[in-house]
């Protein structure tokens, strides 16, 4: 059908939009605007404001904003088309005519529907009946209110294999086997589907039952513990949320989503006031199920088990999500304490435990690393290998440039800072004694300063310079880098014995000494043409060591990538089209090389710009344009 803006802006007239929110949201009138406290997060002081005149909504306080028809699809949590034929039924418009294939795929799916609430109404009246006593013992046992069981629709599928055929006789079976309740085999009747089972109702956005879950009953049974309705028409597993209609709106006031792995856990949730919990049916989170979540929170809490299986559950997930990164959009995971559901945890320890772990999840990043570092033993170099490629082979899922580039640097960050771990030094000072703090600053003996000046004035190497100069300020960088460092040295026979110097005169420093390091004659200091910003005055130590590292990086990576372009074009003779194709990819890596280094200039002229400007005073513009 094609609903053209004319027809939509029709809708809008026809619909008053304060009527519409009131029904979930208490509007004061404010003038001709009505104002609220904002039901898209938790304020005391209204900044909701709603005006009829205009058609929209918005929000002063979260930005939040749109007309009646966003309201249906951000606060009901309904797909575009479900407001619009919800508003459009209210208004009393008719909807445009559909392609006539459009309109029999409805039709069927109409009759569908009709059939689902046929049978969830048969199954709630069998959980009252007589035959339903197993299924109400079982639920008393679970703790669950008769408000609860009323809420979520439990319901009860007797054993016989033909009763619902004969309960919902008004149905043709086809419908019923096209629902997903009946079974058809070759050469055999039809039969029910769920039997003997305790019986969930699972809805769409709208409130719509669209399948069922049913638990069995019997706890010597070979049949499966939880059977869910096959995809039908109505039901596609992997594109639907259990609870979702409810939690929806819930979230919109908590500002939080929680994902359980099964249905009884968001049950159970709710019952204790936790009514913003939604569950997968019977499969890993899918991709269109964070899509979901992400319509309704940038960050959904995703709530494990404390065991084996919640744990590669939840890296199920983070696998699923790794593509589909974007800014402000991620995973937060919760893992409950070891043998425990959050029903248990819940009973044992009360609302308020449940409430601390989910206001204190561990990030996507965390929980990567702590699963990939607890994988296997890290006992050898080779296993130390593998969890850096395990680390890697994450990242390069990614797709988002800038999320995979931080993603890598933190989590080499984190290997580096666990498979080479600083060394315990020891310092002692002249005479023995304990050290005297008026002499903080380590010392360069005289021939270690001697090398050290020597590699520097010998070099007119930029970059060379300004890492020697920044590890000399932040000594225990080069800890921290000391292997590749040392590679380095190996390769580069110019820059390599400063780089030596630096590293021996580490070892002067104490365990945790960040101090920097002078010679016998005098800091070491830097050219003052440098373009290196974490040579700076008053930069902040965290951002200078984290520009630093980068820098070293550098570094350690031209030697390289300029031996591999020498090699390429000695194989020019043997394997021209092979060593033209290698040459090229190199020059592309040095390219963007020479981009990294001059982005680091940038850095370094805009922080300058930046403490020129603050030391005369100024706050506005640097260009001095006219800001009004």
């Amino acid at each position: 059908m094609a609903l053209t803006p004319q027809w939509l802006d029709e809708l809008r007239s026809r619909v008053t939009l304060s009527s519409i929110i009131m029904r979930t949201t208490k509007l004061q009138r404010a003038g001709r605007e009505w104002k609220a406290c904002c039901p898209f997060h938790d304020e005391k002081t209204p900044s909701f404001t709603v005006s009829d005149e205009k058609g929209f909504y918005h929000c002063f306080g979260c930005g939040a904003h749109g007309d009646v028809i966003r309201w249906m699809t951000d606060q009901r949590g309904l797909s575009f088309m479900d407001a619009v034929k919800e508003l459009a039924a209210e208004a009393g418009m008719e909807m445009p005519a559909p392609d006539p294939r459009a309109a029999r795929r409805a039709q069927e799916r109409a009759g569908l529907h009709d059939v689902m609430q046929a049978a969830q109404d048969w199954f709630a009246a069998n959980l009252q009946g007589p035959g339903g006593a197993r299924a109400r013992e079982y639920l008393a046992s679970r703790g669950f209110s008769p408000r609860t069981v009323e809420w979520f629709g439990f319901g009860f599928a007797p054993g016989e294999r033909q009763a619902m055929k004969a309960a919902l006789s008004q149905f043709d079976e086809s419908l019923l086997i096209e629902a997903g309740l009946r079974i058809a085999v070759e050469d055999r009747d039809p039969y029910d589907r769920f039997r003997a089972r305790l019986m969930l109702p699972i809805h769409d956005a709208r409130g719509r039952v669209i399948a069922f879950g049913g638990r069995i009953l019997e706890s010597d049974s070979k049949a499966p513990k939880y059977l869910n309705s096959p995809d039908t028409p109505l039901f596609d597993k992997g594109r639907t949320l259990y609870n979702l209609h409810r939690a929806g709106p819930a979230s919109r006031q908590s500002g939080r989503m929680i994902v359980v792995e099964g249905y009884m856990d968001v049950i159970a949730l709710a019952a204790h006031g936790f009514e913003d919990a939604v569950a997968p049916l019977g499969t890993a989170l899918t991709e269109q199920q964070i899509e979901l979540l992400w319509r309704m929170v940038e960050r959904p809490v995703l709530c494990f088990d404390g065991d084996a299986a919640g744990q590669r559950a939840a890296m199920r997930a983070i696998g699923r999500a790794l593509p589909l990164l974007r800014p402000a959009h991620s995973l937060a995971i919760v893992r409950l304490p070891a043998g425990l559901d959050p029903d248990d945890l819940l009973k044992k320890e009360g609302r308020a435990a449940m409430e601390r772990l989910l206001a204190a999840p561990a990030t996507l990043l965390d929980t990567l690393w702590e699963f990939e570092k607890n994988a296997q033993a890290l006992d050898t170099p080779e296993d130390k290998a593998g969890l850096k490629q395990r680390l890697l082979d994450h990242v390069e899922r990614i797709e988002h440039p800038d999320i995979r580039a931080l993603y890598k640097r933190e989590l080499l960050e984190r290997f580096s800072a666990f498979a080479f771990p600083r060394r315990e030094r020891s310092f002692t000072p002249r005479g023995g004694g304990p050290r005297d703090r008026r002499q903080a600053i380590p010392r360069l003996s005289p021939e270690t300063a001697r090398r050290l000046r020597g590699a520097r004035e010998g070099s007119r190497d930029q970059l060379v310079s300004a890492v020697i100069a920044g590890l000399m300020r932040y000594p225990d960088e080069a800890l921290r880098h000391a292997e590749q460092l040392g590679r380095f040295a190996q390769l580069d026979r110019k820059a390599g014995p400063a780089v030596d110097a630096v590293l021996e005169a580490v070892e002067m420093l104490e365990p945790g000494e960040t101090l920097p390091i002078s010679s016998f004659d005098g800091p070491v200091a830097p050219p003052d043409n440098t373009r290196f910003a974490f040579l700076g005055e008053g930069i902040d130590p965290q951002v200078a060591r984290e520009q630093l590292a980068e820098a070293v990086a550098l570094l350690v990576e031209r030697p390289a990538l300029e031996a591999a372009l020498a090699a390429a074009t000695t194989r020019f003779e043997t394997d021209p089209e092979g060593a033209f194709a290698e040459q090229q990819r190199l020059l592309k890596r040095k390219l963007e090389f020479e981009r990294r280094l001059g982005q680091m200039s940038s850095r370094r002229a805009a922080s300058a710009a930046q403490a020129d400007s603050t030391r005369r005073g100024e706050t506005g513009p640097a260009n001095g344009a006219d800001t009004e």
